[in-house]
């Protein structure tokens, strides 16, 4: 990012905020009319062309003022942007739209999926809790019938996973039983990720250090825990895409049918998950940052929500690049907490 002077990062803070209000290209007179810039039309106009040689500002017809490019906002997203908290009244309010937590966790998503979409007037995505995150409270096998096994896995906060094997050995009840105690001794609180690798680090030990008995458990949880689950996606509120599209909003509507048409596909959802996991707190990503770069104007405002040390989902606001940001961000913000929360009080 450019090193800027006091002058030339307050006209860029003038004209991004036009510019985010109005859809409109900005004028060296609206900046010293609306924000107190006690500059003549012409050193103003000077500041905003060096800014479009740094590439911040563009002009999008000769006779026109200037709006921001990506690069522009990224900046002001970075560097100018005061976004505010919350206050407790409003917290209280977006709590009281929750109501009771329901029983069911992917209900809660769907519900807060929505709210967030009312509350910011955006499209929302919610990517349930990634299995692989979260800590196994316990497996359980069920004979159904010959080499037919039912492998139940629960983890924490309730989630429950059933999924049907077929063994290659003999196994009744007892041994089921004796089974599911060994390895609830041996895997109990890990995370599935850290599950599967202690599995295939037992099964790898030399043959007579692990007896019958710990060896066909150990393939019985091989087999539990032989794929991966993909994450759940909840989305909300395409139609605020619609209601922001066209002339004023940035992106144009063949964009809002491709990027409808992607929110469809998990990869690029999961691809979202995959960036906001790694980062830490709020993240916004302008245009090309996003994974739906070839839509345009589109901006993510993400976070992922969870145990501090170890999230294992995300909530996030898609819109365009007008969007507002410091109404949006603390909304997601504490969306992610109200989440985090819950899960807390389901562990």
């Amino acid at each position: 990012m450019p090193d800027l002077n006091h002058r030339a990062r307050k006209i860029l803070h003038a004209v991004v905020q036009e510019y985010l209000h109005s859809g409109d290209a900005v004028g060296s007179r609206t900046i010293t009319r609306r924000h107190g810039i006690d500059l003549s039309p012409a050193t103003v106009r000077n500041v905003m062309s060096d800014l479009e040689e740094l590439g911040l500002l563009m002009q999008p017809h000769a006779s026109a003022g200037r709006i921001p490019t990506n690069q522009g906002l990224r900046f002001f997203i970075d560097s100018l942007l005061k976004v505010r908290s919350l206050s407790p009244k409003e917290k209280e309010e977006i709590r009281a739209r929750h109501g009771m937590p329901p029983s069911d966790l992917e209900e809660f998503l769907s519900r807060t999926s929505r709210i967030l979409s009312d509350l910011a007037q955006q499209a929302t995505i919610v990517i349930t809790p990634v299995p692989e995150r979260q800590k196994l409270e316990y497996m359980e096998f069920v004979r159904l019938r010959d080499n037919e096994v039912l492998a139940v896995l629960v983890v924490e906060g309730g989630q429950v996973e059933n999924k049907l094997l077929r063994l290659d050995f003999p196994a009744d009840a007892a041994f089921l039983e004796r089974a599911s105690n060994y390895l609830h001794v041996l895997l109990g609180h890990k995370t599935l990720e850290e599950v599967r690798l202690r599995v295939v680090e037992e099964l790898g030990k030399e043959k007579n250090q692990v007896d019958e008995l710990a060896s066909r458990a150990l393939r019985l949880g091989r087999a539990a825990l032989s794929s991966e689950t993909v994450p759940g996606v909840i989305v909300s509120g395409q139609a605020h895409l619609l209601e922001g599209s066209g002339s004023d909003g940035g992106v144009n509507l063949s964009q809002i049918r491709a990027l409808l048409s992607a929110l469809e596909e998990k990869e690029r959802i999961v691809r979202l998950l995959d960036r906001t996991l790694e980062a830490h707190g709020i993240q916004v990503w302008v245009g090309a940052e996003t994974p739906f770069a070839e839509m345009g104007d589109l901006s993510i405002v993400a976070t992922p929500y969870g145990p501090e040390d170890r999230p294992i989902g995300s909530i996030a606001v898609v819109g365009p690049t007008r969007m507002n940001y410091s109404k949006v961000i603390p909304l997601v913000d504490f969306t992610a907490e109200l989440v985090s929360d819950l899960l807390e009080k389901w562990r």
